[in-house]
């Protein structure tokens, strides 16, 4: 299974038990929030079928669901069947914890990416970062701590499906080679027969255009890396830009965490559409100082000057939202 590929019965949805389900090896460790529970259990709308693997009937998602309707007296409750293997069923768990529901804890993310990286050595880091919900290169450093991370051909799976070498510079020296005596191959045809990717067949043929070789030379210089921000400061990050006034009323990370699961609590922004997308949005900004910084110390360096543009557009954005929200007016009926 790749992830966003999950194999469920055609379409099929039945009602069980809820004595006949198990909730064991759940990858969030804080166990269960009663508020969501509560909150569930007020909705009258249909709840969607929670998730169940079918040779174990363990929910693979919608524990909290489960729970809501045992609170409600439920005897039943309606279910779709993931058809696969335990480890894949761990992997959907954890996808669909970061896609949707009571997002994971960075500590669950990064256990939960270490289990993926045993269970599924093949993928490439960037497969199990979209699956874990973090950055391909914290995914890097886990695999390097990791009993079992290795992989056996030396070959990875990516997000798209295709095999990659783990160390490419093999791959960029038999491109390199490929290049010379075919210059007229294209990306496409010198990626496939060397094994890399179109892009990495570019930045080859570059080099080889510039008469460099085909390997990037290693820095003979370390780039002086940038002094890490108090973490829990709750001073947004850049500083300066906000004006001193708004500053004064920034709150601490702690309390941001506090507002925000109350917002998460909260059935008139948990079951509307704008309030799921609005508490995703939010879900980002309750990050600590060093989980901010692991995000930064991560960005590829040609992407840092899109990054900071972008970042510093999106920060205008959220000024102009609080501004527009202070002075919105509630329709009268």
């Amino acid at each position: 299974m790749q992830p966003g590929q999950a194999q469920f019965d055609q379409g099929m949805v039945v009602e069980v038990e809820i004595g006949s389900l198990s909730v064991a090896a759940s990858p969030r460790s804080s166990g269960e929030d009663m508020d969501h529970i509560r909150a569930l259990a007020e909705v009258r709308a249909p709840l969607p079928p929670i998730v169940v693997h079918r040779s174990t009937m363990r929910v693979i998602d919608g524990v909290h669901r489960l729970r809501a309707a045992e609170l409600r007296g439920d005897k039943k409750i309606a279910i779709a069947y993931f058809v696969g293997s335990e480890s894949d069923a761990f992997v959907l768990a954890v996808e669909s914890n970061i896609t949707h529901g009571l997002p994971l804890t960075m500590a669950d993310r990064k256990s939960a990416a270490a289990r993926i990286i045993v269970s599924h050595p093949q993928w490439s880091d960037r497969m199990i970062a979209s699956v874990a919900g973090l950055s391909p290169g914290t995914v890097g450093e886990i695999r390097r701590r990791t009993a079992g991370g290795a992989v056996a051909h030396g070959s990875r799976i990516g997000q798209d499906g295709r095999v990659r070498p783990v160390n490419n510079a093999i791959g960029r020296e038999r491109a390199g080679k490929i290049i010379r005596e075919n210059p007229g191959l294209s990306l496409r045809q010198i990626a496939r027969v060397a094994g890399i990717s179109p892009e990495t067949a570019r930045d080859v043929r570059n080099r080889i255009r510039r008469g460099e070789e085909p390997l990037p030379q290693p820095r003979t210089k370390p780039r002086p890396r940038r002094a890490r921000q108090p973490e829990d400061t709750g001073l947004p990050l850049g500083g300066g830009a906000a004006p001193a006034a708004a500053a004064a009323e920034t709150r601490t990370a702690a309390e941001r965490v506090s507002e925000v699961n109350r917002l998460k609590a909260d059935p008139a922004m948990r079951f509307s559409e704008t309030g799921r997308t609005l508490l995703r949005m939010l879900n980002i900004h309750i990050l600590t100082g060093a989980e901010w910084q692991e995000i930064i110390d991560n960005v590829p360096p040609h992407a840092r000057k899109i990054v900071a543009g972008l970042a510093r557009e999106c920060s205008g954005i959220w000024w102009d939202i609080a501004a527009r929200i202070d002075h919105h007016e509630v329709p009268q009926d």
